[in-house]
């Protein structure tokens, strides 16, 4: 008998502004002015704030932090791309989105810093508390989208990962679950090349990430991570698509960590200067300047403002942060919706109770 084939597929690469900041006017987006700053605002917000916390953490007034620094435009670009009524499920590394949603910097902060009250997000923003495990987020994502279906509720549903999240069972799952129930889902993998000290390469054989969403029976597509223009296109075909019962979607996002893994990783121990050299030219930033000064809406006056309001933004933040008070036993108090035997005795060993 002949070999008959059963199944071809592809994955397309999308990108509209290049490292130069030229633009490919065939895909570039029509978007209104506003819009526009609005994610160059969040995206210097975002690298000043995160920086801020990188000083915080080494000189100990917070904890563990994991740095966004080169991953901004995924953060902004897709954030600005949801509806409100759409939920987003993001990871430590996309915390920021909560501030793009509306939730007071200062508050992202008292998490960072250890306090609970940090994440009791407001219900009206759309967003789950964020997941330390790995690829976690993803099966919690297909739950919200199948909880959110069963309501009649048609909204998108957003997770994040890192390219190490796809070696979790937890995000094969979740896949497969959301190809299976046709469940309203963005899956979004920031391929920022390592998890921890393991490289890309190492993770999969595949040639992209985008690729294992067609096992599963729907489309995935790569972007460039680093371009806010195109990861807002696709993002906003995906949640647009989704909320009209066409599916889920896996979009690959090409970016690269610039800084630590965490506060605790040193990064020089694995990867070479030439390698995170050839990165910052390919900074999300840089080349949204480029295209922002071509419309006349950037310029050296309109930068240096910028950049004085974000950091008073930040330090008063920090102020905010730094004098906010919570009662330690909460740590116990919230671990379940209601204190088990264990942890009650936990919380009074140490505090002395009993």
């Amino acid at each position: 008998m002949p070999i008959t084939q059963v199944f071809e597929g592809k994955v397309d690469y999308m990108q509209i502004i290049d490292k130069d900041g030229v633009v490919d006017s065939k895909l570039e987006p029509k978007l209104p002015n506003e819009l526009l700053e609005k994610m160059y605002r969040f995206m210097v917000l975002g690298r000043i704030w995160d920086k801020k916390c990188l000083v915080l953490q080494r000189t100990g007034r917070m904890y563990t932090y994991a740095p966004l620094e080169g991953q901004e435009a995924i953060a902004v670009g897709s954030t600005l791309a949801t509806e409100s009524g759409d939920w987003i499920f993001p990871t430590y590394r996309e915390s920021f989105i909560y501030h793009i949603r509306g939730t007071p910097l200062d508050m992202i902060n008292v998490a960072w810093m250890g306090m609970e009250d940090g994440l009791k997000i407001d219900p009206s923003l759309c967003c789950f508390p964020i997941a330390v495990p790995i690829a976690t987020q993803f099966v919690h994502a297909v739950g919200g989208a199948y909880s959110l279906r069963a309501k009649g509720i048609k909204s998108a549903v957003l997770s994040y990962g890192g390219d190490g999240s796809t070696s979790e069972g937890d995000f094969h799952d979740a896949l497969n679950f959301a190809g299976v129930w046709n469940s309203p889902c963005v899956f979004i993998v920031s391929n920022n090349q390592w998890a921890i000290s393991v490289p890309r390469k190492w993770q999969t054989k595949s040639e992209t990430i985008a690729q294992k969403a067609l096992a599963y029976g729907f489309k995935g597509i790569q972007v460039d991570g680093n371009d806010v223009l195109a990861v807002y296109s696709a993002v906003k075909e995906a949640a647009d698509n989704a909320r009209l019962g066409k599916g889920p979607v896996l979009i690959e996002a090409i970016t690269y960590r610039m800084g630590p893994h965490t506060t605790a990783d040193d990064p020089k121990k694995y990867r070479s200067e030439e390698e995170v050299a050839y990165w910052r030219e390919r900074d999300p930033i840089k080349r949204f300047q480029i295209y922002l000064q071509k419309k006349g809406i950037w310029n050296e006056e309109y930068e240096q403002k910028l950049i004085a309001d974000c950091a008073k933004i930040v330090e008063d933040a920090v102020t905010k942060a730094e004098a906010y008070t919570q009662d330690p036993k909460d740590m116990f108090k919230f671990v379940f919706a209601k204190m088990t035997k264990d942890t009650k005795e936990q919380m009074d060993e140490c505090f002395g109770v009993g």
